[in-house]
């Protein structure tokens, strides 16, 4: 059988491996079961892992790659548009936010922006919602710029720009990363395939 022990340092599980089980990394690109190449034991809970690679950056650094908790505190932030407008967390106090965490680069946070659309044209308008995009790219406006301009949605929420500079603060660890906040705190923190449906549900709940 597998043993599993409650410990704060990072183990190899040792024992039969399940033929099939969520790979962490992969899961949080929206990914299903597959078969693990190996298992980590760390803080009561057991990792898997498709590859070794994985594994051996996982026992190196696994803060690294494990859920932020919430609720948690919402980092203040101050970051521009592309028009050159700055937008700050203090300025969207009262209002419920979805903070979408993306880059032009990363395929499921592409797909998943005209779902947040849709919200932000269902909710906006009663003053106490909005989406707020922040992008991860690099580049900044040189990158976004020119990608929004070729989307076929025309996004009607906050695109900010510059987001590297706060991801890891606001407990991002991969894209795309989209967080619900209400009064400074993040109350949900959804990574991978989103899930507009569940989504929308919990801005509803709290609106």
């Amino acid at each position: 059988m597998m043993r599993t022990l409650f410990q704060e340092k990072a183990q190899r599980v040792t024992g039969k491996l399940p033929a099939k089980a969520l790979c962490l990394i992969c899961s949080q690109s929206g990914e299903g079961e597959e078969k693990p190449a190996g298992a980590v034991a760390y803080k009561g809970k057991t990792y898997y892992f498709c590859n070794t690679g994985e594994i051996e950056r996982f026992l190196k650094d696994p803060e690294a790659y494990i859920p932020a908790p919430v609720p948690r505190p919402a980092p203040p932030f101050a970051l521009k548009t592309p028009s050159g407008a700055t937008v700050t967390l203090e300025s969207l106090k009262g209002k419920l936010l979805l903070v979408d965490f993306w880059a032009t680069w990363c395929v499921p946070c592409v797909k998943a922006m005209p779902e947040l659309q849709k919200l932000q044209v269902k909710y906006a308008a009663k003053g106490n919602f909005t989406v707020i995009g922040i992008s991860l790219d690099e580049e900044g406006a040189q990158k976004v710029v020119p990608f929004l301009a070729k989307s076929k949605t025309k996004f009607t929420y906050p695109i900010l720009l510059n987001g590297e500079t706060i991801w890891q603060a606001w407990g991002v660890k991969s894209v795309p990363s989209v967080l619900l906040v209400k009064d400074s705190q993040i109350l949900k923190h959804w990574s991978g395939q989103i899930d507009g449906k569940e989504i929308e549900r919990a801005v509803q709940t709290r609106l």
